[in-house]
């Protein structure tokens, strides 16, 4: 079987699992598209799997951070501004943490930050974004067995 055709039929049936999951449990179902895409992003394999919960993780803690900043900052210097230091504050700080190797992968914490920011909550982005994650990465195996290759095949 081709690549695309077998990355097609794992995706498609597993997000389709993942939005009936998703929705029947009441948790974010974008969120959890959303990591999927920065676990392929990020490589995939297990390391692209690290790669891509780690630094999402990280931006939901930075984007919690970016809204602390601005509230404490708000009464003095008026929102925009406050929400714009706040946000000075977390960008750098999410390009400095990729000199740590398991946050190295930058898009994936401001992946995590937009997520955290949309859904305006913490535990729906960490739900969303760990099963997001996990999703992906079963696609990729799913992928691989309907292609006949065995696992050390499919990380080469």
């Amino acid at each position: 079987m081709k690549l695309l055709l077998s990355i097609g039929i794992s995706i498609g049936v597993l997000a389709g699992i993942w939005t009936a999951m998703s929705v029947v449990l009441g948790w974010s179902t974008w969120c959890g598209f959303a990591a999927w895409a920065t676990f392929y992003a990020a490589g995939g394999k297990e390391e692209g799997l690290k790669k891509a919960i780690f630094s999402n993780l990280s931006g939901v803690f930075w984007g919690v951070v970016i809204v602390q900043i601005s509230n404490l900052l708000t009464p003095m210097i008026g929102g925009t501004v406050a929400l714009s230091i706040g946000v000075v504050v977390g960008a750098f700080a999410m390009c400095l943490q990729a000199n740590i190797s398991l946050l190295a992968f930058i898009p994936g914490a401001f992946i995590g930050a937009a997520i955290y920011f949309g859904s305006g909550d913490v535990v729906t982005a960490v739900v969303g974004l760990v099963s997001g994650g996990l999703f992906g990465y079963v696609s990729e195996k799913g992928s691989n067995l309907l292609m006949g290759k065995k696992s050390e095949e499919a990380s080469e």
